[in-house]
């Protein structure tokens, strides 16, 4: 497949320009407001401008070459953390570029009656609204999202997908459902559309890529609230620090009191500043990352919640098992032969174009050179495979052949006066038990014996099983099967548990079960079937080739249809909520490594005797106090990259998380500091810039 979903380097020079632009806009005080944290550094920036250009006129209460360095830099600091948000956000923009470029007007022909052949207006395609009837025919592009009532045609989604194949849309069944900006190749379709203008699939999904509407998720408000409690206690504390000096210096006669600057350089290096300013672009680079997989989220929130996902269900064909079922075994009945079995199976099969009959037809060619005979030569007449009778076969003179489900078989030979083997059971129930798909065959009222379809599971799937287990990630199996091959695939696939003879009245329950211990569920779907379960799933994502009603009661939108996406898409959840868990990690712990640095040299000149803790042995306090401002700012700009990429995904348990994120970015967070604050001072130093 040709994914449609480009990738950006991180620092593109048309996005990184624009998102310097974006930057100084959102300077203004209604966007610095959003971030609690930021906030506090933008009043320290104007309170350090206002005290720069006192010392302008001759009232400074320091050096004014040091007053200046230090508002420069405490502009910068919120230029930085505005410009992470601003880069994370120009990627998503650069992303939705190519949707947008799908969004076309174009004029639609509406039938004034819901039925085919009733007079056409022509109106564009921005006037449709939800329940109107619309025409298009091959070469016309759908004006708007809606599900197929008349008609069947091919159609290319190549313009929502990336992929080139086109698809069969048709009326009824699970996939009825039509995207506005996709085209008709051929024949023609009725649509009903079903949403109005500005909430097509397009619309929702240009607004959720670009972040125009992204909200903070639960854990992203709860450590808000943490970092503004931080911030709040740290604000008390600095601001008692000021009476503390005066009072001291006045007691001692001796020592200068600290300035207002000093004290707001404290405060900024003190305070989460890390962490506040790349917080947004975390959450907004998680969405991005599902945008590269083909994967629409609706909302911030889906994503995270795929990062606390506690339970997986997934499907057993096509996600589990490669979906096409082959036959490779031919069991026959006492008294018949294994070539007399193969024989009337590919005679049988001889009109049937499923991978499963041809399947059947190689498979006797293959054992015992049986070449396929032409049907119409031998006067036969095909019967068709019904939902039903759950059987085909071919009737040839007096022959009756079938083959098909044993129950289907039974109720056939019974009802033409014949009897069902207990051998031939045995040999279903075996096939069964290993995991396969046994077809009964029979001629006539005799039961030939059993060709076993073996569907193969995929490779390399049970690994990923067993790092999803010890994430403590818990995987159900959901298969229409019965439970003897549901569980052999199981057993082979290597799931913690299956759910076999599928209903979704079974699925909603045991997804209702698992949330009411407390634990997060995630599942797929494409059919209306679907739709109760999807909604009522933490994480649910629609295959883009389902229903229109699957894609409304999911949270998320797989735009290349693949079932084993979900695995995908919970990884990156989870990497998302590693990555803010690790850049929370050490901007706490560089905030202890500022404090050695800052601490003494803000107040040596008020308490010589805290000279003693100056163990970086930075040359001088006003050198130690700039140096700790500057690498504050320079942080944000350093770990940009990490933020936006996020931290390499390891399948491990939350125990062995915690202790690498401690003492990789705790321990981490604490020696870097030490070493960029000693590095900038001595630069500092000798340029004789302090």
């Amino acid at each position: 497949m040709t994914s449609r979903s480009k990738t950006f380097s991180l620092f593109d020079r048309e996005i990184a320009k624009q998102a310097l632009w974006d930057a100084l806009k959102k300077l203004t005080p209604q966007q610095q407001m959003k971030n609690p944290v930021m906030f506090v550094v933008w009043i320290g920036s104007i309170l350090t401008t206002i005290l720069f250009f006192q010392a302008l006129g001759g009232h400074g209460e320091a050096p004014i070459g040091f007053i200046l360095a230090i508002t420069l830099w405490l502009w910068f600091t919120v230029l930085f953390a505005n410009f992470a948000e601003a880069l994370a956000e120009g990627r998503s923009k650069a992303q939705a570029a190519s949707l947008r470029a799908a969004k076309k007007t174009v004029l639609a022909k509406k039938l004034r009656e819901p039925r085919y052949g009733a007079q056409l207006d022509s109106v564009p395609g921005t006037d449709l609204r939800r329940g109107d009837v619309v025409l298009m025919e091959a070469g016309d592009m759908i004006p708007a999202d809606g599900e197929v009532i008349e008609g069947v045609a091919s159609v290319n989604e190549s313009a929502i997908t990336g992929e080139s194949a086109p698809v069969i849309r048709e009326s009824g069944g699970d996939f009825n459902a039509v995207t506005g900006g996709t085209t008709v190749l051929s024949d023609w379709l009725v649509v009903r559309v079903t949403v109005n203008p500005g909430e097509a699939f397009i619309d929702r999904m240009i607004a959720m890529v670009e972040g125009a509407k992204r909200q903070k998720t639960p854990n992203e408000i709860a450590l808000t609230i943490l970092l503004v409690a931080m911030t709040i206690i740290f604000l008390l504390a600095t601001v008692t620090l000021l009476p503390f000096s005066l009072y001291s210096v006045e007691v001692a006669k001796a020592g200068q009191p600290v300035t207002i600057t000093v004290l707001v350089a404290l405060l900024v290096c003190l305070i989460p500043t890390t962490i506040g300013g790349l917080l947004s672009a975390i959450g907004v680079a998680g969405m991005g990352r599902m945008m590269q997989k083909n994967v629409i989220a609706t909302s911030g929130r889906a994503v995270e919640a795929a990062g606390d996902v506690d339970v997986l269900l997934l499907d057993k064909t096509g996600t589990i098992t490669l979906g096409n079922r082959q036959a490779n075994q031919f069991h026959p009945a006492s008294g018949v032969t294994e070539r007399e079995l193969a024989d009337a199976a590919q005679l049988a099969s001889l009109a049937d174009e499923t991978p499963e009959g041809r399947s059947i037809v190689v498979l006797a060619k293959q054992k015992f050179e049986l070449r396929e005979r032409n049907i119409h030569e031998l006067g036969a007449t095909f019967v068709p495979f019904t939902a039903h009778t759950r059987m085909s076969g071919v009737n040839l003179d007096a022959r009756q052949i079938r083959k098909g489900a044993s129950d289907s078989i039974r109720d056939h030979v019974k009802s033409l006066g014949g009897d069902f083997p207990h051998d031939v059971q045995t040999l279903v129930d075996d096939a069964a038990r290993r995991g396969s798909t046994p077809l009964v065959v029979a001629d006539g009222t005799k039961v030939l014996g059993v060709v076993e379809l073996k569907d193969i599971v995929k490779g390399g799937i049970k690994e990923r099983f067993a790092e999803l287990r010890r994430m403590g990630i818990k995987t159900i199996m959901i298969t229409g099967d019965n439970r003897l091959t549901a569980a052999a695939i199981a057993a082979e696939a290597g799931v913690d548990d299956f759910l076999a003879e599928a209903t979704p009245e079974a699925k909603l329950k045991l997804i209702r079960e698992h949330q009411s211990q407390g634990r997060l569920v995630a599942m797929t779907g494409d059919g209306t079937n679907d739709a109760p379960a999807l909604a009522q799933a933490d994480v649910a994502v629609a295959m883009n080739t389902g229903t229109q009603a699957a894609k409304e009661a999911g949270n998320m939108v797989d735009l290349d249809s693949n079932p084993t996406k979900l695995i995908e898409i919970v990884e990156t959840g989870k990497q998302m909520l590693m990555t803010r868990g690790a850049l929370t990690t050490f901007s706490i712990a560089n905030d202890v490594a500022k404090y050695f640095a800052i601490i003494p040299a803000a107040f040596v000149t008020t308490y010589p005797a805290l000279a003693a803790l100056n163990v970086m042995h930075l040359a001088t306090p006003a050198s130690a106090i700039l140096s700790a401002v500057i690498f504050n700012a320079l942080i944000i700009v350093a770990l940009i990259p990490l933020a936006l990429k996020g931290v390499k995904y390891r399948p491990v348990g939350a125990e062995v998380l915690l202790r690498n994120n401690l003492l990789i970015y705790g321990v981490g967070g604490i020696i870097v500091p030490f070493i960029g604050i000693k590095l900038i001072d001595m630069i500092l130093v000798t340029f004789g810039w302090v």
